[in-house]
């Protein structure tokens, strides 16, 4: 059997950037992605908010049981800047992962690159 190698690295401008006080929505956020994208977790998820000017925001990471999960949110800026990383050994579907990330926040601009490392690192487009 050989495994799927999918790698979603996303970038996004976003208007509704979580605060400290509200690290709780990312942590519901993170886990109904888990389930929506149909991985099991391994661990966490585990988030800080980090309050240094110039990098200020949330990470929250999730280890899956295929690989990983992590989002990064800096909330100073405006826009503020949402990036994702998805890495799995299985088969997930990238639409789901914008329509999840579009329920919640309020998107202006999104760059992606979805990667098949199975191989030839090429990527796949779901447009």
């Amino acid at each position: 059997m050989q495994l799927d190698h999918k790698h979603l690295v996303l970038r996004a401008e976003i208007s509704n950037c979580p605060k400290e006080d509200s690290l709780h929505e990312i942590l519901k956020w993170m886990k109904n992605l888990i389930k929506k994208i149909d991985m099991k977790l391994m661990q966490g998820p585990a988030i800080s908010y980090v309050d240094q000017p110039g990098n200020r925001g949330t990470t929250c990471m999730a280890l899956i049981e295929t690989s990983h999960i992590v989002i990064h949110i800096w909330d100073e800026p405006n826009p503020g800047i949402l990036q994702l990383d998805i890495y799995s050994c299985k088969e997930f579907k990238l639409k789901t992962v914008i329509s999840h990330l579009e329920e919640y926040f309020s998107i202006h601009k999104m760059h992606y690159k979805f990667l098949d490392r199975t191989s030839d690192m090429t990527i796949i487009d779901e447009s």
